[in-house]
């Protein structure tokens, strides 16, 4: 069998062509794909020069006091009745903080003129506080906390015109 040769050597060239013609198109989107992952894999894994600082503070203790020099009282505590407890709650701190619950921190005593009042009766109930309260940065707040004071009829005579220190604690946070 004579096959010319124009149609022997024309097919085997079509077949070279083709195939790589695909090895070509092979190799391009292989090289893409590798190119964009080096890429992503530079973006991802590039480091930098700098510096930064932070400070962590401490926070300085919010301070409470009881009827300091210009507070008033709003009524006063007898036997079997109820008064209202004022506080003045110091803030030191260069930021706000927020007062989210009052406790009473142990029991009631006598001022000094009244050191016969050892049984004072006197009971403090802490308000629920319904929302926070703020105190701004370097600053005070006069609380009233109207009815907390208590007195039952078990106080001794001793105690009639007595101003009492009852304890409390804030829980403040920033």
């Amino acid at each position: 069998m004579n096959i010319p040769r124009s149609s022997r050597t024309s097919r085997p060239q079509q077949v070279s062509r083709s195939g790589r013609l695909a090895r070509t198109a092979a190799a391009t989107v292989a090289l893409c794909i590798l190119g964009g992952v080096g890429s992503a894999y530079a973006y991802w894994t590039a480091t930098g020069l700098g510096s930064g600082s932070a400070v962590n503070g401490t926070m300085q203790t919010v301070t409470v006091d009881a009827l300091v020099p210009g507070d008033t009282l709003q009524n006063s505590l007898v036997p079997g009745g109820t008064a209202d407890v004022i506080l003045r709650a110091s803030n030191p701190n260069p930021h706000a903080v927020t007062v989210y619950a009052i406790s009473g921190n142990g029991a009631a005593t006598a001022d000094a003129a009244h050191s016969g009042c050892t049984t004072t009766g006197v009971t403090f109930t802490p308000p629920t506080l319904t929302q926070a309260l703020t105190i701004q940065a370097n600053s005070s707040v006069l609380l009233t906390l109207q009815n907390a004071a208590s007195m039952g009829t078990s106080s001794l005579s001793a105690c009639q015109g007595a101003q009492f220190t009852i304890p409390v604690t804030l829980e403040v946070r920033k």
